[in-house]
């Protein structure tokens, strides 16, 4: 028989972990703040980029959303191509708690603009000395399917 691995009494903790998540993450969107945005990060965190880029720890991950968020912020022009993500909503799509001190989480970024690049990333949040901490992050560009 196959195992239903969610914890429904970690279930309400676990929801109330990743909301708190996810409006830092749009805090940090809004105000583009690379800082904050990874203020959740552990330090060995793993990273898989939307585009199948790979990358292992805090220091170069921080450092490639400092260069993202500085390039909108630094962007001249209301007319000029869009750097780094797009206005956006966070929305947490669904939340699973397989383990104690684990979650396991879908947050879909979604470009405010029409037609602008949106993903969806698949968060491991781990729990260590009553702190919840971002060990691993898979992106996903949002597509529309191909024509059959």
């Amino acid at each position: 028989m196959r195992p239903t691995l969610h914890d429904p009494i970690a279930g309400a903790t676990a929801e109330e972990v990743v909301r708190r998540f996810a409006d830092e993450l749009q805090k940090a969107g809004d105000t583009l703040d690379a800082d904050l945005y990874d203020s959740s990060f552990a330090d060995d965190v793993l990273w898989g980029s939307p585009y199948g880029a790979t990358l292992a720890g805090y220091a170069p991950l921080n450092a490639i959303h400092h260069r993202l968020m500085d390039g909108a912020r630094a962007a001249v022009s209301p007319d000029a191509p869009p750097v780094g993500a797009p206005a956006s909503r966070f929305e947490v799509i669904a939340v699973l708690a397989p383990a104690p001190g684990v979650i396991v989480t879908q947050i879909r970024r979604q470009a405010v603009a029409e037609g602008a690049f949106s993903e969806m990333a698949l968060y491991v949040l781990v729990e260590r000395d009553g702190a919840w901490w971002l060990a691993a992050a898979q992106n996903t560009p949002i597509r529309q399917p191909p024509a059959a």
